[in-house]
């Protein structure tokens, strides 16, 4: 019996047989610690990166890096606190002043901030005798500090985080690591909480903001160049996990 010639595979065909084909497997999430424990290895100089030689320069540093990146609040501090050294001279400072001087040094939002550095100054000496609290309860009191701040000067400064620092890079790593899922800050710390110890709380935040600046990049994330991405349930399709979704043409903002 002769052989038979076959034809090319109709288009259907080829495209049902594709479509049954498994997906490539995607890494299992390994143990939250050791993860982390790989991480902190591939950034051992993982720290807060806003420069500081004091509690309080740390505190009013941290309030002025909301929503302003910590290259320019470094370029900002040597001539605020060149003017203004220590709590008591802040405190006895003009926020108009203070305000039109974070505005010619280039700070967004400098009214509000100028507004609530003087005032936590002025909170830091008349409550606390010019010496920066060192509870998360009584930093949240002074103005413009919410409990991310509190949480990075009690880590940083003392050692004794009351919880972990969720920003930007910390939630879309996290979240991207399968640790939560949740996008809400509160929740997020949470979950972190749950899964870590007392101990790792301060360097998590510094390690996975490290991470999120250097390789998860919230757009284009660098998985190829990444030393966890066997552990990572994200890896290769991490892009749209952990981000805003694009706002739609026309829609109110």
């Amino acid at each position: 019996m002769a052989a038979t010639t076959r034809g090319p595979r109709p288009k259907k065909a080829t495209a049902l047989a594709d479509a049954a084909r498994p997906a490539p497997a995607r890494a299992a999430p390994s143990a939250p610690p050791a993860t982390f424990a790989r991480l902190r290895a591939l950034h051992p100089d993982a720290h807060c990166e806003l420069d500081h030689r004091s509690s309080f320069e740390l505190l009013v540093a941290t309030v002025l890096s909301a929503q302003t990146m910590d290259v320019l609040v470094n370029k900002v501090t040597p001539h605020l606190f060149g003017a203004y050294p220590d709590a008591r001279a802040l405190a006895s400072a003009d926020a108009a002043e203070v305000s039109a001087l974070l505005k010619r040094l280039g700070m967004g939002m400098f009214n509000q901030k100028g507004k609530n550095i003087v005032g936590l100054a002025r909170g830091l000496i008349e409550r606390h005798g010019g010496e920066v609290p060192r509870t998360l309860a009584e930093l949240v009191k002074l103005p413009g500090v919410g409990r991310k701040t509190a949480n990075v000067v009690l880590g940083v400064a003392f050692g004794a985080p009351e919880g972990v620092v969720v920003d930007t890079h910390v939630q879309r790593v996290s979240q991207r690591l399968g640790w939560t899922t949740s996008d809400k800050p509160e929740q997020i710390e949470r979950d972190l909480v749950a899964l870590f110890p007392r101990r790792d709380w301060d360097m998590l935040s510094h390690t996975l903001i490290f991470h999120g600046r250097r390789i998860c990049f919230a757009r284009k994330p660098a998985c190829g160049g990444c030393g966890i991405s066997d552990a990572c349930p994200s890896a290769f399709r991490a892009e749209n996990v952990g981000r805003k979704p694009p706002r739609r043409r026309g829609a109110a903002p």
